[in-house]
């Protein structure tokens, strides 16, 4: 016990010692501004601010922009550091009685990842059940086409342009906030009350939850998508909807958060497979000029494309059945998806992953595939 006790102190000493030998910058607030040659990052829809965690050992900001100058600033302070493939630049932020083991760490950019990721599989015939779309006749979708008037919205134009006009609506209607809490009931009508009723925002999978239920009601084959990252464990992924083209039989890139939708290079709207393949082969793209957040802050398509979805399009997962009220918890109910991994994306097996929540009595069921003729079955 005595060795060990010995041990601990060595390391607490030697651990003590080198935090001492860091640079430290001082901070009154919690809040810290990061700015990249500059210019603060939180310009961007999905930044919180920065806040001081003295619990991480060590509290770590990555980014990819190499060669820049990424600077921590404090209400009083600041310190700096020029961006390489080799940085790990270790600091002390010290606020009041507490003090911040924080890093700067490189990581390599989202687009090199998603290049790098493996192939699928179109061979691969493994047993999904049937996706399934709530007919407009529900009870449930005539109420919420008719409450809010969607033909109106929708207009009398061509297929294409009743999407968007009921896209650009939802977006105009409905604040984005990326950290609020989730309503308890998650179905458009309930979700447009509760955010007028309580002048609230809400995150982007409850946005197309909307969108994805005000399409069905109007009888379209509709989905909401949840792109994610490589990394099981994440901060930040998005969700957006797609929708089917009967006409034309193929899916369409539809995202309420930010009003956008994808285009090749001949003006024709792309799905999301096909906007994964061509940032995966450097294939032109171009995103709508008015795409935005919450009629603030514009969307370029090096951001938009290159960075955020490129970090979201390594794994996607949908609804099995598209249908009214589907998230909302309830006593017994079983909430099933389908998940598009590439073969090396990670989480593999088992193929058919359940996970029950004792507390709601909720079960949830994913069944994993490789194939994305399957996962975009027309």
């Amino acid at each position: 016990m005595k060795r060990i006790i010995a041990i601990i102190l060595i390391f607490s000493s030697v651990y003590s010692n080198a935090q001492e030998n860091l640079p430290t910058i001082k901070a009154n607030s919690k809040k810290i501004d990061i700015k990249i040659n500059g210019k603060s990052i939180y310009d961007d829809f999905n930044n919180s601010w920065w806040q001081i965690d003295p619990s991480a050992k060590p509290d770590i900001y990555e980014t990819d922009k190499l060669g820049s100058k990424i600077s921590f600033h404090t209400d009083i302070d600041s310190i700096s550091t020029i961006l390489n493939e080799d940085t790990k630049f270790d600091f002390i932020i010290l606020r009041k009685k507490d003090s911040a083991y924080t890093q700067i760490l490189y990581v390599e950019p989202h687009i090199k990842t998603l290049q790098k990721a493996g192939i699928y599989d179109t061979s691969q015939q493994r047993e999904i059940p049937k996706f399934t779309y709530l007919e407009e006749k529900n009870k449930q979708l005539k109420k919420l086409r008719k409450d809010f008037k969607l033909d109106s919205i929708a207009g009398g134009g061509n297929e294409i342009s009743k999407l968007l006009n009921m896209m650009h609506w939802v977006h105009n209607l409905i604040r984005h906030d990326g950290s609020s809490n989730n309503p308890t009931l998650k179905n458009a009508i309930d979700l447009i009350k509760i955010c007028k009723t309580e002048k609230r925002g809400v995150n982007c999978r409850m946005m197309a939850i909307i969108l994805n239920e005000c399409y069905l009601s109007m009888g379209y084959k509709s989905r909401m998508v949840t792109c994610m990252p490589k990394p099981l464990e994440f901060d930040d992924c998005h969700v957006i909807n797609t929708v089917f083209l009967e006409k034309e039989k193929r899916w369409i890139w539809l995202d309420p958060t930010f009003d956008a939708y994808v285009m090749d290079e001949t003006g024709q709207l792309l799905g999301i497979q096909e906007v994964r393949d061509r940032l995966i082969n450097n294939e032109p793209l171009i995103l709508n000029p008015d795409a935005n957040w919450n009629r603030k802050n514009s969307q370029t398509k090096d951001y938009y494309l290159y960075t955020y979805m490129a970090k979201n399009l390594y794994r996607l997962d949908v609804p099995l059945h598209s249908t009214y009220n589907y998230e909302t918890k309830e006593n017994g109910k079983t909430i099933e998806y389908v998940q598009l991994l590439p073969l090396d994306g990670i989480n593999q097996i088992p193929i058919i992953q359940v996970y029950k929540n004792e507390k709601d009595n909720v079960t949830y069921k994913t069944y994993i595939t490789n194939n994305p003729n399957l996962f975009w079955e027309k």
